[in-house]
């Protein structure tokens, strides 16, 4: 199989990606992009998405990433199924290897690998997964306007979400593992001061209740052993993500949970021709106009490098 030749390679696909190869390919670069195990990213397990610009009436998150595919395609984005395996980019000339041993030879590389919600692993929390399960409370908070919710987790993120959600809805109910909280003090104090919040402590969910969509939950106190049942709307787990950064880790400057890191003000990271995007590098707004926004980045500092030095 004869290797290909290409002025940009994008690997991942979502927002961020896609975004990415609109500019590249209008710009008139030769652009394939590899879409990865989840393509179109979190927002293809995403129901209604009501906050991104231009969609008055909102609409389906599987719907919007094929419009973001095929406006790429539209402009020449070479699109293809599958994952890239593996990189090199200990020599001058970055290299790519795809699922099915296609060598590519990039000119640069925009990574838009995104990040994985963790998850519980229940089947009941899989299966309502989008009909009332949620890993995100500032996308489908505002479902859940005036009614129930849980919130699972104690860091920082858990605090956050059940601070916000008690915003918008009748009452929180923070579930956290152990008998105290991981989160920073202020945030614990903050949730600890809020009426709105009720914490369950030592206690996990069991099982998330429902047919059709999330009607309660069962949790097991770790201590006592007992099993107790909330009536709720909606469950958000706030457990943390992992970002799908593993086949860069030998060569690309990452922090502690996995995070590219980039130079700030840019895409641009410790490799030359390598720019990171989107959730892959974004630990903290993890949004699809944010991830959008950081695709249009990537593809300019691309066109831009190129440019300098081909």
């Amino acid at each position: 199989m004869s290797p290909k030749d290409v002025d940009v390679l994008i690997i991942g696909s979502g927002p961020a990606g896609y975004t990415a190869a609109i500019y590249t390919s209008r710009a008139g670069l030769k652009t394939i992009l590899y879409k990865g195990d989840q393509p179109g990213g979190q927002l293809t397990i995403t129901s209604d998405v009501e906050n991104y610009p231009g969609y008055p009436e909102g609409i389906m998150g599987p719907q919007m990433m094929i419009d973001f595919e095929n406006q790429a395609s539209r402009f020449g984005t070479d699109i293809k199924n599958g994952m890239i395996k593996s990189v090199n980019f200990l020599d001058k000339n970055l290299q790519a290897i795809a699922e099915d041993d296609t060598l590519i030879n990039p000119k640069t590389i925009i990574i838009s690998t995104g990040a994985s919600a963790k998850w519980l692993n229940l089947e009941s929390e899989q299966r309502l997964n989008g009909k009332g399960v949620s890993a995100c409370a500032v996308c489908d908070g505002f479902f859940f306007k005036d009614q129930v919710v849980g919130v699972v987790g104690g860091g920082d993120t858990a605090a956050e979400e059940a601070l916000y959600l008690s915003k918008l809805t009748k009452q929180v109910n923070l579930i956290v593992r152990r008998d105290e909280m991981r989160a920073s003090t202020i945030m614990q104090n903050r949730v600890l001061d809020n009426k709105k919040i009720n914490i369950y402590w030592n206690s996990e969910v069991k099982e998330v209740l429902g047919d059709d969509f999330v009607t309660g939950i069962d949790i097991i106190n770790n201590k006592s052993k007992e099993i107790s049942n909330i009536k709720l709307n909606g469950l958000f787990i706030a457990i943390g993500h992992k970002p799908n950064t593993d086949i860069f880790k030998d060569y690309l400057n990452m922090d502690e949970s996995g995070y590219i890191k980039t130079i700030p003000g840019s895409t641009e990271t410790n490799i030359k021709g390598v720019f990171a995007t989107g959730d892959a590098q974004d630990n903290i707004y993890r949004q699809a106009v944010t991830a959008a926004g950081s695709g249009c980045m990537g593809a300019l500092d691309a066109e831009r490098f190129i440019s300098n030095n081909y």
